[in-house]
C-alpha cells in the first residue's frame, strides 16, 4: 500500500506541475454545456427536460481527453517499463494511476455538475442524485478507459482510436446516470439506477485493471 500510495502521489504531483490536463477538462466541460442553451435556445422547458443528459454526455467527453496521456508518458520516459519490473503488481499499479485520473479529472467534474445544473435550469430534486450518480459513474469511466489508453499506448494518433474502443463501453454508464436524474426530477425512485451504477463500478475495478494490465504487458514486450 505504501508503494501504492507513492504511486497515486506522484502522478498527482506531475498532474499539478503541468496543470493543462486538469484546466482542459474543466473547460471543455463547462463550454460544451453553456453551448447548449445558445443553439437550443433559452426555453426554460426545454433545457430543463435536457438537463441531465447534457451534462452527463459532457462529463463523459471531457473526461476521456485526458486518457491517452494515462500511460503515454510513462511509455515514452520508460517509466512504465519500471513499473511492470517493480514488486507492486501492474495491475495495482493501474488502479493507482485510474484513482489519480479521477481525482484529477473526475472530481473537478463532480464539483462543476451542480453549477452548470443551476444554468440548464435542473430542478432542485435532482441535484443530490446527479453528484451521486457522477460519483458513482465517473469512476467508472476512469476504469474502463484505462483499457483503451492501454491498447493504444504507443501508437501514433492513438487518442481517434482510443475514442472508438472506449464510447461503446461508456454507453451503460451514461444510460443509468441520466436515468438515475429523471427519476429523481420526475419524482420516482432513483435508488435502481444508482444500484446498477455501483455495480457497474464493482465489477470496473477488478476487471479492468486486469485487462488494461494484460494490455500494458503485450505491448512492452
Amino acid at each position: 500500500m505504501r508503494r501504492f500510495g507513492a504511486l497515486v502521489a506522484r502522478d498527482l504531483r506531475l498532474a499539478w506541475r503541468q496543470g493543462s490536463a486538469s484546466s482542459l477538462v474543466v473547460t471543455f466541460f463547462v463550454l460544451t454545456v453553456t453551448l447548449f442553451p445558445l443553439g437550443v435556445g433559452p426555453e426554460l422547458n426545454i433545457l430543463q427536460r435536457m438537463s441531465s443528459g447534457v451534462i452527463w454526455v459532457a462529463a463523459l467527453l471531457a473526461s476521456m481527453l485526458s486518457l491517452d496521456r494515462l500511460f503515454q508518458a510513462d511509455f515514452e520516459d520508460g517509466s512504465l517499463d519500471l513499473l511492470a519490473l517493480s514488486p507492486l503488481p501492474l495491475e495495482l499499479a493501474v488502479v493507482a494511476k485510474c484513482a489519480a485520473h479521477w481525482l484529477t479529472t473526475g472530481l473537478p467534474l463532480i464539483l462543476a455538475a451542480p453549477i452548470l445544473a443551476v444554468l440548464l435550469h435542473m430542478e432542485g430534486e435532482g441535484f443530490l442524485t446527479l453528484i451521486a450518480a457522477m460519483a458513482l459513474g465517473t469512476p467508472s469511466l476512469s476504469l474502463i478507459g484505462a483499457i483503451g489508453a492501454a491498447l493504444t499506448v504507443g501508437m501514433r494518433r492513438g487518442g481517434v482510436l482510443l475514442s472508438l474502443l472506449v464510447l461503446p463501453l461508456y454507453i451503460p454508464v451514461l444510460i443509468f446516470g441520466v436515468g438515475a436524474v429523471d427519476a429523481a426530477i420526475g419524482g420516482l425512485t432513483q435508488e435502481p439506477h444508482l444500484l446498477i451504477l455501483g455495480a457497474i463500478l464493482l465489477a470496473a475495478l477488478p476487471l479492468c485493471p486486469w485487462a488494461a494490465a494484460a494490455a500494458l504487458r503485450l505491448n512492452l514486450e
